[in-house]
């Protein structure tokens, strides 16, 4: 039987490149259920291709305009913003892929869980945001969760060789983004074409954003806590400019586990898409007598300060992961609208985290209730 694919976030970086895997993997894999938010041409060509049980546009206008177009081969058209939730409860499948960025993407992500299918998480924000909820729910319902980001697949690959009372570190890599080598006062004047200069990976703009504020470490630092059940303190980043090797762990006998390749998302998708197993994927093969040399340095936390808040999440836990990623995602869409300075973002997102009516064990309506004081507190600051 073909493993049964959902791809929540099909017309981003993450889900074009699933869905590359997908062709990649033929019988292997049939996917049946597309979704993303208003993006609705991209969407027509996938379905033309891939023709699944059920395709979903969160904005409704956008799902009239697709419902129109002739060739969409039985394929039913769902519109609204509970859609993808009710996909994800409805279809059958066996795996669900979350790769839409930020809170969004939240409900469709708990419901995967829920409903005890397996889960390769894309979307960092589910765990950042409702970590406790998340992993509560993955215990209780047997759900699987293989992370798809390159960092937290490294280490998930990487802890095979060990267990986990073993576990003396989990070691973050990142490439230290466009601004690793500027001064502070070169970083304060930095722009947005600047920001969106990522030295090794081609993503969309927020996350190349987060890159350069190293938010996106901050989030992975959050993320890997609940994930991999390792205490803040023992998490740490390393710069490493190449991004060959893509995060590591250090047991306590002091061994080092890496997992290394070229940089492409496509081998953490296959990976969580086949997982036990490993399948032949082409493409360019790691040569270390061309590569030469690499390079590690630790992170300079006074020019990026994002990385010392998301060690204060990771430790605070409630609804201070709301309150970041709420702020951090409202803070980076200010900057790239061009109404705050690129070093803003930091400094709001510490504003509102210090400010935030924190609660210790959130529900869900809780942490959306945070989400949007949080969203609410960065627009006003930035008039």
């Amino acid at each position: 039987m073909p493993k049964r694919v959902i791809i929540l976030g099909s017309t981003g970086s993450i889900g074009c490149s699933a869905l590359d895997v997908a062709q990649h993997l033929g019988t292997e894999c049939e996917v049946v259920g597309l979704a993303a938010r208003s993006n609705w041409q991209p969407l027509q060509q996938q379905i033309q291709q891939f023709q699944p049980k059920v395709a979903v546009l969160s904005d409704p206008a956008a799902a009239e305009k697709l419902n129109g177009q002739p060739g969409n081969n039985g394929t039913a058209i769902w519109a609204g913003e509970d859609a993808m939730v009710r996909m994800v409860r409805e279809l059958d499948a066996d795996f669900v892929l979350a790769s839409i960025v930020g809170v969004a993407g939240l409900a469709s992500t708990l419901a995967a869980v829920e409903r005890g299918l397996t889960v390769g998480l894309a979307n960092k924000e589910s765990l950042v945001v409702a970590g406790s909820l998340m992993v509560d729910a993955a215990r209780r319902s047997g759900a699987k969760l293989i992370p798809i980001d390159s960092e937290h697949s490294a280490i998930y690959q990487s802890l095979q060789s060990g267990r986990h009372e073993e576990i003396e570190r989990l070691l973050l890599t990142g490439s230290g983004g466009p601004f690793r080598t500027w001064s502070a006062d070169q970083i304060a004047n930095a722009t947005l074409e600047d920001a969106l200069k990522h030295p090794t990976w081609n993503m969309g703009p927020k996350i190349t954003v987060d890159s350069a504020t190293l938010m996106n470490k901050a989030l992975e630092i959050i993320e890997a806590k609940w994930l991999f059940d390792v205490p803040p303190e023992r998490i740490e980043v390393v710069i490493h400019p190449e991004s060959i090797i893509h995060s590591m762990v250090a047991f306590c006998d002091g061994s080092i586990i890496a997992q290394m390749g070229q940089p492409d998302m496509r081998t953490p998708i296959q990976y969580a898409l086949t997982h036990p197993h490993r399948h032949f994927r082409g493409g360019e093969r790691l040569d270390f007598s061309a590569l030469g040399k690499m390079h590690f340095e630790p992170p300079d936390e006074k020019r990026f300060p994002a990385l010392r808040l998301g060690h204060q999440v990771a430790e605070r836990g409630g609804t201070a992961g709301a309150a970041f990623n709420a702020a951090n995602e409202a803070a980076n869409e200010q900057f790239r609208a061009g109404k705050i300075r690129f070093v803003r973002i930091a400094e709001m997102v510490e504003d509102v985290l210090n400010r935030h009516a924190f609660t210790a064990h959130p529900d869900l309506k809780t942490l959306t209730a945070v989400d949007a004081w949080a969203r609410q507190e960065v627009m006003q600051c930035s008039k």
